[in-house]
């Protein structure tokens, strides 16, 4: 049999057992929690590295634990060549999901759902599997490659910078924690954060409390403010039709000091902020339809509608919209919010193409926040960019069309990955072209098949790279 029917067999023989690791993996809740001994991003990142490590040693890979914040698996010769950079933390599953996002379940449309199938559990699965497919198939390896797992991918990446500090990165890595075909493109980040007080109000009706979002890299799907001074039937039934034209329903209770309004829309990823409804902003835009007096926090609620308006991904009305033709356009997402009876903060994640700089974004941005009236804080952090070409990247490209049956080829995107700081890094799969996971928000899947695919075409990179070719 040819190398690639092999490794079909292979991989199709082993359905069952991967679908088993994947959801041992996808049952652990590894959302970042209190640090402590052991543990440095919490109780759930630790149990996840726990049981990677006794997955890889099971399969017979050399395994190590640097500084219980990132496992490596290695297969062959010292000598190293390919680095393959996955994660096992994930972020906190949030509202809507249909099932319990910690109890993976394969539904009849073909895809497994729960919390990190996708992002990025199900990358990682993916090219342990193809690691354990190539050695278990005898196919020349003649140098190391390695599988490298941390925690902390998705609040900061400290688990990387830690492990980088003291190795060196293989001469090749790529990770699965994107699409296919080949991410060679990564835009910056530019984290904007803003504050603002005031003296305690009393006029009525007023707004007392506003929160929505819980990770700076989510555009939430639901926020919630508390009105002062407003009977809940007149709440209703201004802000309901409000909410429909931006595409969120709205609920209302009597709570203590007033009535809470809850508004619910679409979460998604930061990257992508279109393909979601924003809660935090649609929330503010109802806001500021409702009758509410003349005060501090009224006059703070219209100034963040008119600087991060509803339906502004591209940070036009901050002033800082921009594009290049290597990373396109700088996507603007107002991701967190907190209001009190004396002030208001807030965060918004945006990702910015290779043009961008401190001077016609971080500057501008600042400048629009002070004028309003905030105190603006926030960095830069440069995109990521590795040309396309190299027999590395061409390489990844015949894998993915060999098994794939599609057209490969290069891509920039908005999100941030492993391989953001490693030279020549890629991202490489695991989610295949148009296929919607449902990226950070309620409900994440991704086809079964899919993932097998990912399998096959990491197995045949791995031997192409480190073997014989």
């Amino acid at each position: 049999m040819e190398k690639n029917e092999r490794i079909v067999s292979w991989v199709d023989g082993h359905r069952d057992g991967f679908l088993q690791d994947l959801t041992d993996l996808c049952s652990i809740d590894s959302t970042a929690g209190p640090a402590r001994e052991g543990a440095p991003y919490g109780a759930g990142p630790r149990a996840a590295l726990e049981r990677a490590m006794e997955m890889c040693a099971g399969y017979g890979f050399r395994v190590t634990n640097h500084g219980d914040r990132v496992m490596t698996a290695d297969m062959g010769p010292e000598t190293p060549v390919l680095d393959v950079l996955a994660h096992l933390d994930v972020v906190g599953p949030g509202d809507g999901w249909d099932t319990d996002p910690f109890q993976p379940v394969v539904k009849p449309d073909g895809c497994i759902y729960g919390r990190g199938v996708a992002d990025d559990k199900g990358g990682a699965v993916a090219a342990l599997y193809a690691m354990r497919c190539v050695k278990e198939l005898g196919l020349p390896v003649n140098g190391r490659c390695r599988l490298i797992l941390g925690t902390d991918e998705e609040n900061g990446s400290s688990d990387v910078a830690y492990y980088y500090r003291t190795v060196k990165p293989a001469p090749h890595t790529f990770t699965p924690d994107s699409d296919f075909p080949v991410c060679n493109a990564e835009k910056g980040f530019y984290r904007l954060s803003f504050r603002k007080t005031w003296e305690p109000e009393t006029a009525l009706p007023r707004l007392t409390e506003l929160h929505g979002g819980f990770r700076v890299n989510v555009v939430p799907g639901q926020a919630s403010a508390l009105i002062a001074g407003m009977e809940k039937n007149d709440l209703l039934a201004a802000a309901t039709p409000l909410a429909a034209e931006l595409g969120a329903t709205v609920q209302a209770e009597q709570a203590e000091g007033g009535v809470k309004l809850t508004l619910t829309a679409k979460g998604c990823h930061a990257a992508m902020p279109e393909t979601g409804v924003n809660a935090n902003t649609a929330l503010i835009r109802v806001l500021c339809g409702l009758p509410l007096a003349p005060c501090e926090s009224t006059k703070t609620l219209r100034a963040l509608d008119k600087l991060l308006p509803h339906g502004d991904y591209y940070g036009r009305a901050l002033g800082i919209a921009q594009s290049d033709g290597v990373t396109g356009e700088l996507t603007c997402s107002f991701t967190m919010i907190d209001f009190t009876e004396t002030g208001a903060q807030g965060l918004c994640d945006c990702r910015v193409p290779v043009c961008a700089n401190e001077e016609n974004c971080k500057a501008v941005a600042d400048a629009a926040m002070t004028a309003a009236g905030f105190v603006p804080e926030g960095e830069m952090i440069p995109p990521h960019y590795t040309p396309a070409e190299g027999a590395f990247i061409q390489t990844l490209n015949r894998c993915y069309e060999t098994y794939s049956g599609r057209q490969g080829g290069c891509y920039s995107m908005g999100g941030g990955t492993y391989v953001h700081d490693v030279p020549g890094g890629v991202a490489f799969g695991v989610v295949m072209p148009g296929v919607d996971v449902h990226m950070h928000g309620a409900n994440e899947r991704i086809p079964v098949e899919d993932l097998l695919t990912a399998v096959k075409i990491f197995a045949q990179a791995i031997a192409d790279i480190c073997g014989e070719g």
